[in-house]
């Protein structure tokens, strides 16, 4: 049962098993909601990516956010299995597939549950700035089906923590583009301008619309800074200027056009919600 929706080797048992993990919630529900690709991609925030401070240790993994008894992991090898019966965490006789390269194996220590937006990359466009709990979250992240997917090792080496301008699987291209730009999304995560530029390229000759995930809960980190970076002093011109309480937009040009902001470092909570592109201190300036 792949969620790149791959065709290959689906029997009854895999069947009867995709009702069970259905039943189960180990395949959360996931509203009807398509858009065009290009319309997804343009609402994500361009922004240099942080070059500093990441560590893999910051993403705790693998846990049991949906407290079903199973780490993330398990969950993702049980939702994706072709064949097999589940047996608790684990899938008796079952058989993946990889759908980066076709690999196959019923030997499931031999494939990886990749992050499709490596963690690495996750920190570089945005995660910096997370509480602890919210970079456990997106590195646990069953609420979207395609956020997480059992590969094959060599295959989820090869892509290491690199984003589509320098590598993409053998198959389904345009399906891990969209989903790129999928989680992207739902964590409110940066493009760099050369990312763009590559996705942009691959969805252009992608037909069809994408499936937009709900949006993930997020939570900052209030005493999160850029590493190596100084940050002006507040000033009364800074105020900001909305005369309420900023309801989290989607980019700073929303907040702008809703007469929000500007925000500054250390002293307004919003500044922690949206990309300091030019780190000067102060987001959303007009």
């Amino acid at each position: 049962m792949h969620r790149f929706g791959c065709t290959a080797l689906v029997s009854p048992v895999a069947l009867a098993m995709a009702i069970t993990l259905a039943s189960l919630g180990a395949q959360p529900a996931q509203a009807d909601s398509r858009k065009p690709a290009d319309m997804v991609l343009n609402s994500l925030p361009v922004s240099v990516e942080m070059a500093s401070g990441y560590s893999r240790s910051l993403f705790r993994h693998w846990t049991d956010g949906d407290g079903n008894g199973c780490d993330a992991r398990k969950d993702v090898l049980v939702a994706e299995a072709i064949t097999g019966q589940v047996v608790g965490c684990t899938v008796v006789g079952g058989v993946w597939q990889s759908v980066y390269d076709g690999v196959s194996t019923s030997n499931s220590s031999t494939f990886d549950v990749d992050h499709r937006v490596p963690l690495k990359e996750a920190w570089d466009s945005g995660a910096w700035r997370w509480s602890a709990s919210t970079r456990e979250a997106f590195a646990n992240d069953l609420g979207f089906a395609d956020s997480l997917i059992a590969v094959s090792a060599s295959s989820n080496r090869s892509k290491s923590d690199r984003d589509p301008a320098d590598w993409l699987p053998k198959y389904e291209v345009c399906t891990y583009a969209k989903t790129w730009i999928a989680v992207k999304y739902r964590w409110r995560l940066a493009v760099d301008t050369t990312e763009k530029s590559a996705l942009q390229r691959i969805i252009g000759s992608c037909p069809g619309l994408m499936l937009v995930p709900d949006l993930a809960s997020i939570n900052t980190d209030p005493g999160a800074g850029r590493p190596n970076s100084s940050s002006p002093a507040p000033t009364a011109s800074m105020a900001p200027t909305g005369g309420a309480t900023d309801p989290r937009f989607r980019t700073c040009g929303e907040a702008i056009a809703a007469r929000y902001g500007p925000y500054v470092v250390g002293r307004d909570e919003e500044y922690y919600w949206y990309i300091d592109r030019d780190n000067d201190g102060v987001v959303c300036e007009r």
